[in-house]
């Protein structure tokens, strides 16, 4: 088969190699892709959110089956356009993918089909949005931007001052432009964080090995938010008991209901949950693999990824054995000095020796035969193991043979994780 992946960073690196063990993996081609990638597949400079670009190319190559990665090319209709091409694809359509690129849209939906998710409220007025914050206790509030912001559109404000100033920059400032001209005003939740990665048809879902994901820029859960430092998988605090009602009260619930609705959802099911007091809650959902979740998660499934996403979008998953490997792994991201702020890039990135891990590569492009940094967060370095600890170890063991210049990463990737086993 002649294989399209739509994207550009560490996840969409994972997904083709994932897919490049599958026996009936002929070609695989990656718009636009990146300089790591380029080694395992045929990178196109189609831009992801060129949806005509991509789905003209898919035509004219004759490509078999199609994965759309990325949000955005979701939110805007990528797999529309590819089914409308005759392209068959993994990814929701456009009236599905809404459940991540309008969040007031999701938590509308939780509400109505009563889903457990923190209380809120939406604004299209930031006069309103600050009236309401002066109605709520001092301490912790969350502001989101309604729509897509490259995972830097959430803000956990410390007191009512600091929301109000979020809240201006989002809606008066345009800091995350049209994406910000709604918001949606949360009480803030307490407990651990969980990601699930789930399978589905929009009937049955199979949720993926559980994770913990580690968003802040440095040790100890400080600076700001970025799109991952790293991973580990599963997450200690996801147990059978948790994940059982998951599945009845959040997962089976959530995909009735987007069927229900009209907006059948076929692809890969974020679900990012918070173990509160009061049970397993939804802080967001996503309509596609999360990042750096899948370089942890993908390296641990033994079925074959391309039979198992073929058999989403044709409705049939039920009919297939999706088994993950009984072992640990982590993902460790290095990034470019001063990310998610203004960084440098150009710097050659070295291997020294043989690697006992995967490596992802994110933001890097070929120059002159060299691979070069090109973006915030460069690669990410998986290792897996039998136990957590393993994993976590031989992950630094094995990202310290990686280099290049201005490199910086968190030196404590899965630290709770391992206290909470200790318990």
């Amino acid at each position: 088969m002649k294989l399209l992946v739509v994207g550009s960073g560490g996840r969409e690196h994972a997904i083709v190699r994932a897919l490049g063990r599958s026996a009936e993996a002929d070609e695989i081609f990656v718009l636009p892709g990146n300089g790591g990638i380029a080694a395992e597949a045929k990178c196109v400079p189609v831009g992801a959110k060129d949806i005509a670009g991509i789905a003209a190319f898919a035509k004219e190559q004759g490509i078999d089956y199609a994965v759309v990665a990325p949000d955005d090319p979701l939110v805007l209709g990528a797999v529309d356009a590819l089914e409308e091409a005759g392209v068959p694809c993994f990814g929701p359509r456009a009236n599905a993918a809404i459940i991540e690129g309008s969040k007031a849209f999701a938590k509308d939906l939780m509400q109505r089909y009563g889903i457990p998710t923190a209380k809120y409220a939406t604004f299209e007025d930031a006069g309103e949005a600050e009236s309401y914050i002066d109605t709520l206790p001092e301490g912790n509030v969350v502001v989101k931007a309604d729509g897509l912001a490259l995972g830097k559109g959430v803000i956990i404000a410390g007191s009512r001052a600091e929301a109000k100033s979020a809240v201006r920059e989002m809606m008066l400032d345009g800091k995350f432009g049209a994406s910000g001209r709604r918001v949606v005003i949360e009480e803030f939740l307490t407990g651990p964080e969980v990601s699930v990665l789930s399978f589905t048809d929009g009937e049955t879902v199979v949720p993926m090995v559980s994770s913990m994901d580690h968003k802040r820029a440095h040790d100890g859960d400080t600076g700001l938010n970025t799109g991952g430092m790293g991973v580990v998988a599963p997450n200690p605090y996801y147990t059978d008991e948790v994940a059982a009602e998951c599945m009845e009260k959040i997962f089976l619930p959530t995909v009735r209901a987007m069927k229900k609705e009209g907006r059948t959802f076929k692809g890969c099911l974020y679900f990012g949950l918070m173990m509160t007091p009061d049970g397993p809650k939804v802080i967001e959902y996503n309509c596609r693999f999360g990042d750096p979740e899948t370089q942890a998660v993908l390296p641990l499934l033994e079925s074959d990824l391309l039979t198992v996403m073929r058999a989403c979008t044709e409705g049939r998953l039920a009919d297939v054995e999706v088994k993950f490997a009984k072992k640990c792994s982590c993902c460790l991201v290095k990034a470019s000095a001063g990310y998610p702020e203004k960084y440098a890039t150009g710097s050659e990135i070295k291997v020294e020796g043989e690697l006992d891990a995967e490596l992802y590569i994110a933001g890097a492009k070929l120059e002159e035969g060299r691979l070069v940094t090109s973006g915030g967060r460069v690669l990410g370095v998986t290792a897996v193991a039998d136990t957590l600890e393993e994993a976590v170890a031989k992950a630094y063991r094995e990202a310290d043979k990686v280099h290049f210049d201005g490199e910086f990463f968190r030196k404590d990737i899965g630290a709770r994780a391992l206290a909470a086993k200790r318990g």
